[in-house]
């Protein structure tokens, strides 16, 4: 059977699980398998997160620095995705953090252009799929990390919570702001039918 093939979820992360108490042992093999299975996707997560290609993958090098420094320390109260996924969020933050403050005088936010697409303008994308990044890269980092794990990391709201180390309550409020913001940003570009 090729791998992969005909495992459930939780057959998934007990294998991830065992790369990573294994890399955590110095297996190299276990951590190069490990690093294989998370590439694309926290490259993906961290790429929406800080909408910089060169960031996105100094910040993967990073996590996964980090994740075979600390993979020792896995106790395994939550997945291995979601303490990587964790791990990438918190570095993250921190790096847009870092940057806002570099960049961005105090009364900097009165002068930023409302640069919401017309309706034209959103005629003219004819991919969705560009124009839900866009709309989701307008959110704040809290609210996009929340529904980019839901949506394309398919995380329920208690490993989310893990992950991003907040309650679940937490989660939940994020959660809903932040589709409730998505909703008046669909409306805004003049984008029916679509839920957020």
């Amino acid at each position: 059977m090729a791998e992969g093939q005909g495992r459930t979820g939780k057959e998934f992360q007990e294998l991830e699980n065992d790369l990573l108490t294994r890399a955590g042992r110095g297996d190299r093999a276990a951590f190069k398998a490990l690093y294989e299975r998370f590439q694309r996707p926290l490259f993906g997560f961290l790429m929406r997160m800080v909408r910089d290609q060169a960031m996105a993958n100094e910040l993967l090098n990073d996590v996964m620095l980090d994740v075979w420094r600390s993979a020792g320390n896995f106790e395994g109260r939550s997945s291995a995705g979601t303490w990587i996924f964790g791990i990438a969020h918190n570095k993250a933050i921190s790096l847009l953090r870092r940057r806002r403050e570099d960049q961005m005088p105090e009364d900097a936010a009165d002068t930023i252009a409302d640069d919401a697409a017309t309706p034209d303008t959103t005629a003219e994308q004819a991919d969705l799929g560009r124009v839900m990044q866009r709309l989701l890269d307008r959110l704040t980092p809290e609210h996009r990390a929340v529904l980019q794990l839901t949506y394309y990391q398919d995380m329920s709201v208690q490993e989310i919570a893990s992950a991003l180390d907040c309650p679940v309550n937490t989660v939940k409020t994020r959660m809903f702001y932040g589709r409730q913001r998505m909703r008046e940003l669909l409306a805004a570009a003049g984008i029916q039918g679509v839920s957020a």
